[in-house]
């Protein structure tokens, strides 16, 4: 199987790469923008006849989620219209689509966890954008959407590497604790990905929207906390609201996502979040 990954150089292209080599049996194809611009259909279908694509796990995305908010049309390039250019080169080759979206594109106003058929209502303009790149990707059927929430990972830039380096240049820290969801680490969102793609090989995929996170809840304060007690460092962490530190783009209060369709269709067990952060620290 011939499989193309795109925004190769972020967080989870970083971590597909990583673990390409458990993977004989396929064809990995690593792409960056050097490599393939997604927002040119030109190159796109291009790419796909050259090296006869069967399965695109789609990272790419413009992730500015502040920047965004004063610069729509380049959000909507990247997180939309290149994600229609994909969906027709897929249904051209017959080949799968993997597309990774977000929990952005909720209002953040539910009570409990968030299943996939609730209603979408995105409060950013990084969450409409991420939403009509859903709707992008499914103008082909053999479509699976991830919606996944605060990646991070050993590799790029992130909350938790973010914390690591004040936390160590400060004494004491603000972190809101009224946004609460859950952590997602990027190895363990890529596994769980290369799960999904045996069984588009085995001619079994089960299309739709997944959401995939690390298991527990938990607000940003707390996974700072967590960060600092498990790196050892003696930074304080002192909660904050969201008002006392305002941003560009309005986020999720709470944006929880439920696993149950993901962990049932592909047989996943998922860790916990502490238990993925421990993980991710051993690894730096």
């Amino acid at each position: 199987m011939n499989i193309l990954v795109t925004g190769a150089n972020g967080q989870l292209g970083s971590e597909l790469r990583k673990i390409s080599d458990d993977y004989q049996n396929y064809r990995f194809i690593f792409t960056d923008v050097a490599e393939l611009d997604v927002t040119n259909p030109d190159a796109v279908n291009d790419f796909f006849t050259k090296n006869r694509i069967q399965t695109v796990i789609n990272c790419a995305a413009y992730t500015a989620v502040d920047k965004a908010e004063s610069d729509e049309p380049a959000a909507i390039l990247i997180n939309a219209t290149a994600v229609g250019y994909l969906a027709q080169a897929c249904k051209m080759a017959d080949a799968t689509l993997i597309h990774l979206s977000t929990d952005y594109v909720y209002d953040g106003c539910a009570c409990k966890p968030y299943s996939e058929d609730h209603d979408t209502a995105p409060v950013s303009v990084y969450g409409r954008s991420k939403l009509a790149g859903e709707e992008a990707a499914f103008t082909t059927s053999k479509t699976v959407v991830i919606r996944t929430s605060w990646l991070y990972s050993s590799f790029g830039n992130n909350f938790m590497k973010t914390m690591l380096r004040l936390g160590k240049e400060r004494e004491s820290l603000n972190v809101v604790f009224d946004q609460v969801g859950t952590p997602t680490y990027a190895a363990d969102l890529a596994q769980a990905i290369m799960e999904i793609v045996k069984t588009a090989e085995r001619n079994d995929l089960r299309t739709g929207i997944f959401h995939y996170s690390n298991e527990g809840v938990c607000s940003w304060y707390d996974f700072a906390r967590e960060i600092m007690q498990q790196a050892e460092l003696k930074c304080v962490v002192h909660p904050i609201e969201t008002e006392d530190y305002p941003t560009p783009a309005t986020r999720p209060h709470y944006s929880v996502l439920n696993k149950a369709r993901i962990k049932a269709e592909y047989d996943l067990e998922i860790p916990h979040w502490k238990d993925s952060l421990s993980r991710c620290l051993a690894e730096i």
